[in-house]
């Protein structure tokens, strides 16, 4: 099964439940308004079912926001039906699906230990940054602890219960974004026991 049949077939799922942890999301929100301005265009990738950029739009002149999962999108474009705000766009597309524009923001949110190569969707991302941007993403480090997760995450793929997850440290994390010319300028943890933030400017 491939990730994006995957998210597909839970997308109707995924849609109603419920934030795990409000007070961090809503922690990240507000960083992340910090470094967002009126004047700004801002890239979401694994935008999911569009949440996070519906309730960010209103900090930013436009948001584009992107998931290769058909079923995501889906749910995305009614929830913005019914509730807008004008300046975001919803469309299906993968992290190398590129066009010419490049952002003043691009964010990532619980996205990275999801794809198999992290450094190149680093890459790709910084690349499509103006001058004096930022990448904001928050990842699950599961390389930092949550050991038992390495025996049931594959278990569960295998039956097709689970997607690929990657097990990242915060410091390889870290590492991956400085590689790709990039300059960290502020990490968090919300919530601190496995997410990572960050925060990185392009020079």
């Amino acid at each position: 099964m491939t990730a994006a049949v995957f998210w597909d077939r839970i997308a109707p799922r995924y849609a109603t439940r419920p934030v795990p942890d409000a007070d961090a999301y809503a922690a990240t929100l507000e960083r992340t308004r910090s470094y967002l301005s009126p004047t700004d265009t801002v890239l979401e990738v694994g935008c999911g079912t569009g949440t996070t950029a519906l309730l960010l739009a209103p900090s930013v002149r436009h948001i584009t926001a992107t998931d290769y999962a058909a079923g995501m999108i889906d749910i995305a474009q009614r929830k913005h039906a019914e509730q807008g705000p004008a300046n975001v766009t919803f469309r299906q597309a993968g992290l190398s699906e590129t066009d010419s524009e490049r952002y003043d923001a691009i964010l990532a949110f619980n996205l990275l230990h999801l794809v198999t190569d992290v450094p190149g969707a680093v890459r790709i991302l910084a690349d499509r940054l103006k001058s004096g941007g930022h990448f904001i993403s928050k990842t699950a480090c599961l390389g930092d602890g949550a050991w038992p997760l390495r025996l049931v995450i594959p278990a569960m793929r295998a039956i097709g219960k689970a997607p690929y997850v990657s097990f990242l440290r915060r410091t390889e994390l870290d590492a991956m974004v400085e590689a790709a010319g990039l300059r960290i300028v502020e990490t968090g943890g919300y919530p601190a026991a496995r997410n990572h933030f960050i925060v990185a400017r392009k020079p």
